[in-house]
């Protein structure tokens, strides 16, 4: 992991950059090899696509936009600042509420709380914001992974395995405490003690009561709707509001991070299909034990933790071992979890895969030997 580097006022560049819509167009690319390789029905590409998870994203999107356009961010922002004085407790702060907000209510909620607000704080002080959302997606990725509900995959498994919510979570408890662990000396080591120096403040925009009242109610009502598998009738009253009452905040929705996540699927499940792959994964002794763990880290740099689970669940028998895979998988390489993209995109950084790619590689290395230690122990 490198040491503390400047990558301060980040926040001010306009573009999407973490992820980049040039992984969209390798994305996109992808998907038109395996067109002439492996032709489909169009209706069989659509199928393809988790639309449950993409609409999902959208609600949580255009909620996003309605409560940043609020001006509630900047105010939290300004209060935040006040109270915090030197980098290194604001990003202790920030990464320890990812972790423990992603065990609660997901990992992918806890970044749309997060990343936004941290991103704001960037443009009112003199802030690493790389490091700190790169510290939010590892700690959203570890903290999630205590759960059957923090992540996709713990709740596959989680029915899977047939054990209880706390049986579940005593079974993750080791690997998670080691994952944690780590993402607190990754903070410490990577973020600096030194005070928060504040930017000049341009007049800040008033706080809009009705626009966040809005906002934090159709977020109950979408959640409920996508609790009872009502997403079409919840996107629908989130999206008519909102062009109803404030058509802007439909404007700032990165409808590209939308396209790039559908393609994933598209690209990730075809890839996951090829026969090559499907009898390299039967003749691999990954039944259990330690083969069966880094297995599934690995498969999970290439096709994402969620997809790897599934795929590994019919030639793995040791559950723990592949749940502790596919959760120490989300690091490393961006694809090993999607909250890794959504990180990015959603704090709109420059050169973010770079970045990440310096901070999460390394730790991928060492939180998979610590973790492997601990179950060999």
């Amino acid at each position: 992991m490198n040491s503390p580097s400047a990558d301060t006022g980040a926040a001010a560049a306009p573009d999407h950059g973490g992820g980049g819509n040039g992984l969209l167009w390798v994305l996109v690319a992808v998907a038109v090899l395996f067109a002439f390789l492996h032709p489909r029905a169009p209706m069989d590409w659509l199928r393809l696509v988790d639309w449950q998870t993409v609409g999902a994203l959208a609600g949580l999107l255009a909620i996003t936009q309605g409560v940043e356009k609020s001006g509630m961010l900047q105010a939290t922002a300004q209060r935040l600042l006040a109270r915090t004085h030197n980098q290194r407790s604001l990003a202790m702060l920030l990464t320890a509420s990812a972790a423990f907000l992603s065990a609660l209510v997901t990992n992918d909620v806890s970044l749309f709380l997060l990343v936004p607000l941290t991103r704001v704080l960037a443009t009112q002080a003199h802030l690493p914001l790389a490091r700190l959302v790169v510290l939010q997606a590892l700690a959203v990725n570890a903290g999630s992974a205590l759960t059957p509900i923090g992540n996709p995959q713990n709740l596959y498994l989680w029915h899977r395995s047939g054990e209880g919510f706390v049986a579940f979570m005593g079974m993750m408890g080791p690997t998670v405490a080691v994952m944690l662990f780590w993402v607190f000396v990754a903070v410490w080591l990577l973020v600096p003690r030194t005070p928060i120096e504040l930017k000049p403040q341009a007049e800040a925009a008033p706080v809009q009561p009705r626009m966040l009242a809005l906002s934090g109610l159709l977020f109950i009502g979408f959640v409920i709707a996508l609790d009872r598998h009502w997403l079409l009738a919840g996107l629908g009253v989130v999206f008519g509001v909102f062009l109803v009452s404030y058509p802007r905040v439909l404007r700032g929705i990165d409808w590209a991070l939308l396209a790039i996540i559908a393609l994933m699927f598209v690209d990730l499940r075809q890839l996951a299909q090829l026969p090559a792959v499907v009898a390299l994964l039967g003749h691999w002794p990954i039944t259990e034990g330690w083969r069966a763990y880094l297995a599934a880290i690995v498969t999970s740099q290439f096709i994402s933790n969620v997809p790897a689970a599934i795929l590994l669940d019919g030639h793995v028998r040791d559950l723990p071992a592949l749940a502790a895979g596919v959760s120490v998988g989300g690091f490393g390489c961006v694809l090993g979890s999607l909250a890794n993209l959504i990180a990015l995109r959603l704090a709109k950084l420059p050169r973010g895969l770079s970045e990440f790619h310096r901070i999460s590689i390394p730790f991928l290395v060492v939180c998979a030997a610590s973790a492997l230690l601990l179950r060999l122990g």
